[in-house]
């Protein structure tokens, strides 16, 4: 019993400092300055498209207006991160950014897939925007349940990419029903928050003052 409960405490203090490695990784992460007339491509799922609210109060629009640069909404609900890696490359060529910021992830643990291939595919997607020279910025989305906690996958993938993360948002406006539209949707007020989190992130990265 004893042993089973060391190994137990070995297992929590290694998670524990793991983690606060990883945040120390991504948390000092940089962004170079985005000119004032800079395309940013706000890229995922439902989640970046606004549903539960209408597209004006989407974070993609609010985000527009807080930090002054033109935001491409390129969100498709209902898209996994297979679908989001096989439509990217026509985004970037289109709209030719100079940031995206890359919410995927929800409807891979919705449908419950594999979530090595979910954090490989967020991993090429980096690539492919970064061999274009477009600076890349993640937000974690949290796994449906109780807890509300993005996987480990969105930290590590940060970390190891060197990649600014927003981790907390999400969950933080997920876990208020005031909110929300749904149980896995923001409303206006929820994507507000949203937005107003990753404008705090982009100027705490250098990417807008």
């Amino acid at each position: 019993m004893i042993t089973k409960r060391k190994r137990l405490l070995v297992s929590l203090l290694l998670t524990i400092v793991t983690s606060a490695f990883l945040m120390a990784c991504s948390s000092g992460a940089k962004l170079p300055r985005l000119a004032s007339d800079a395309v940013i491509v706000a890229f995922g799922d439902s989640l970046t498209f606004g549903t539960g609210a209408t597209l004006t109060e989407s974070y993609p629009a609010i985000l527009e207006r807080l930090v002054g640069r033109r935001v491409v909404n390129s969100g498709v609900p209902g898209e996994i991160t297979g679908q989001g890696l096989s439509r990217l490359p026509g985004v970037l060529e289109r709209e030719k950014p100079a940031l995206m910021i890359l919410c995927h992830g929800g409807n891979d643990m919705l449908r419950r897939l594999d979530q090595r291939q979910t954090a490989n595919n967020l991993r090429a997607m980096t690539r492919l925007a970064r061999e274009r020279g477009v600076a890349v910025v993640i937000i974690a989305v949290p796994s449906p349940g109780l807890s509300l906690s993005p996987p480990l996958f969105y930290r590590e993938t940060a970390a190891e990419m060197r990649l600014p993360i927003e981790e907390k948002a999400l969950p933080m406006v997920l876990s208020d029903g005031s909110l929300k539209s749904d149980y896995i949707h923001p409303n206006a007020a929820g994507y507000r928050r949203l937005a107003e989190s990753i404008a705090a992130l982009l100027k705490k990265s250098g990417a807008v003052e």
